[in-house]
């Protein structure tokens, strides 16, 4: 994967900014059907988020993917690319390079070394079909004249008759995630959705200063919004709430709504009632501790013993004040004063509006050979690979066209 620009006429078949998982894919797929392709990312190396996801082992797809796994303003929208370019594509694509990987639960499938050898094989297939690439260079500047891209990137400058908008999104901001896309896709007449953190931490206010201190607590939980629920760990923490099932519903939330916990996916609404004829002389914070941690339990006793006859023993406890509890304990209310933020969100929702976009090929429908690829556009997956499967898929798409 060559690090500097050859080519003496800086003139190219297509122009691909941002080395990411889906900018990569697509110069790997155009390279080797012989197009003259240059790759620039203001990185120093190429696939940087790549290298640090799945806690560093990458998790590079899932079994699952499915065009209901991923959030849009038209739903429909990824079912081209996913349907094209799938999950055991990708994986075939591994098990060439010999990568060895494992799947954790969920379908979520794991390098079972270093995260970095899929920018090797990237980098390789990159290789292969002859991509030229500039890494740590600024893109000062994108013009489009007589059916030319004109890209100036550091002191330099190059051109061609397609250009890949690969760039992502500004989750991230410390792996120099910026919002470079959503200007160049206002710069060429595309619709923005309003760009937001998501698979994020909850922020809690002093309200809820109980459950703040139960930093480093998790349970099994199912986190409900709407009709959307997951049920996966939840994570307290010293500003509010993480965890999977946290992350995966924050892609719904909208600010100033409550989310709702079932701390006790698998209990009925008896379930108290049926303790307190096990071990009648029980309390309700030891019945909770059955199935849950101790700092948790004590705090969850804590806040609703005052709403009821539910200071004493079980076997004194009216079965309305239990079902009442258990119900509560079913659908608990938060409400989050807001997120961490893109510095702490894995993905971007919203982006460039597929409206613009053609769904088999991800280019501009008034914009003939401008295309918008990965987390650059309004697509936007579940936790779990979801989000590496649609950079794969969109890049592969385009990579096809250009």
């Amino acid at each position: 994967m060559s690090g500097t620009v050859k080519n003496a006429d800086k003139s190219y078949d297509a122009i691909i900014l941002g080395a990411g998982g889906a900018g990569l894919m697509c110069a790997a797929v155009a390279g080797q059907r012989g197009r003259r392709i240059l790759l620039i990312d203001h990185a120093d190396e190429p696939g940087k988020k790549i290298v640090i996801s799945g806690g560093g082992r990458c998790n590079f797809t899932n079994t699952n993917t499915a065009p209901d796994r991923y959030i849009s303003a038209n739903p429909h929208f990824a079912k081209s690319a996913l349907g094209r370019y799938t999950a055991q594509d990708f994986i075939s694509l591994v098990d060439k390079y010999r990568i060895d990987w494992h799947e954790k639960t969920l379908g979520q499938l794991f390098c079972d070394g270093p995260a970095r050898q899929i920018v090797r094989m990237f980098q390789q297939e990159c290789d292969k079909g002859g991509v030229e690439v500039a890494l740590g260079l600024d893109v000062r500047d994108v013009g489009h004249a007589n059916g030319q891209f004109k890209v100036t990137f550091g002191h330099e400058s190059a051109s061609a008759p397609a250009l890949v908008i690969a760039t992502g999104g500004p989750s991230i901001p410390k792996m120099g995630a910026t919002g470079f896309a959503y200007e160049l896709g206002r710069q060429f007449g595309l619709k923005i959705v309003q760009p937001r953190p998501a698979l994020v931490p909850f922020t809690l206010s002093q309200e809820e200063i109980l459950f703040r201190e139960l930093s480093g607590v998790s349970a099994d939980v199912i986190v409900s919004y709407g009709k959307t629920k997951f049920r996966e760990g939840c994570l307290f923490t010293h500003k509010g709430l993480s965890g999977p099932s946290i992350l995966q519903i924050s892609s719904y939330w909208e600010p100033g709504q409550p989310i709702g916990i079932n701390f006790f996916p698998d209990g009925n609404g008896d379930w108290l009632i049926d303790a307190k004829r096990a071990s009648p002389r029980s309390t309700l914070r030891r019945a909770i501790a059955a199935h849950l941690p101790d700092r948790l339990a004590s705090v969850l006793a804590e806040r609703i013993a005052p709403a009821g006859d539910l200071r004493g023993d079980l076997g004194n406890t009216s079965n309305q004040a239990l079902q009442e509890a258990a119900a509560q304990l079913g659908d608990w209310p938060f409400t989050p004063n807001g997120t961490e933020g893109f510095a702490k969100a894995e993905v971007t929702a919203g982006g460039i509006s597929t409206d613009g976009l053609s769904s088999r090929t991800m280019e501009a429908k008034r914009v003939p050979g401008l295309y918008a690829i990965g987390e650059a556009v309004d697509v936007t997956g579940w936790l779990g690979g979801y989000n590496f499967q649609w950079a794969w898929a969109s890049g592969w798409a385009a990579g096809q066209e250009i």
